[in-house]
C-alpha cells in the first residue's frame, strides 16, 4: 500500500510489491486445517463448490495465502490492483530475490 511513503493516500495505488515465499508452510492454530472451508461456486445449477484449508493447501498452496490476504482488504476498486502487486510463491525460490528491500521473515519460525 505504501504507508511508509510522503505520498500516501488511501484513494490511490502507491505501487508497492509484496513477496510471499513459503506458502506451502503456513501454518495455523487449532483445527483450522481440517474445519476451515472455502466455497466458490461454478455458476451451474447445484454448482457449489467445498474444499477444506488441507485440500487447498495440497492442491495450491498460494491461494491460501490469495484469498486470505484479499478477505483482509477493502471490497474496492483498488482491491484486484493491490492483488495483482501481491506475489505468492510455494518454496524459497523466486525470481525477485535481488528487487526485494526489507525481508520480514528473520523473527519468524518455519512451521513444517
Amino acid at each position: 500500500m505504501g504507508k511508509h511513503k510522503p505520498i500516501y493516500d488511501p484513494s490511490a495505488d502507491c505501487g508497492d510489491y509484496v513477496v510471499v515465499i513459503n506458502a506451502k508452510h503456513v501454518g495455523v492454530t487449532g483445527r483450522k486445517r481440517e474445519q476451515k472451508l472455502y466455497r466458490h461456486h461454478t455458476g451451474f445449477p447445484g454448482g457449489l463448490k467445498e474444499a477444506t484449508m488441507e485440500q487447498l493447501q495440497q492442491k495450491n498452496p498460494e491461494k491460501v495465502v490469495e484469498k486470505a490476504v484479499s478477505g483482509m482488504l477493502p471490497k474496492n476498486r483498488l482491491r484486484q490492483v493491490r492483488m495483482g502487486r501481491l506475489l505468492v510463491f510455494p518454496d524459497a525460490e523466486h525470481p525477485y530475490a535481488d528487487n526485494i528491500m526489507k525481508r520480514y521473515d528473520t523473527k519468524i519460525p518455519l512451521v513444517t
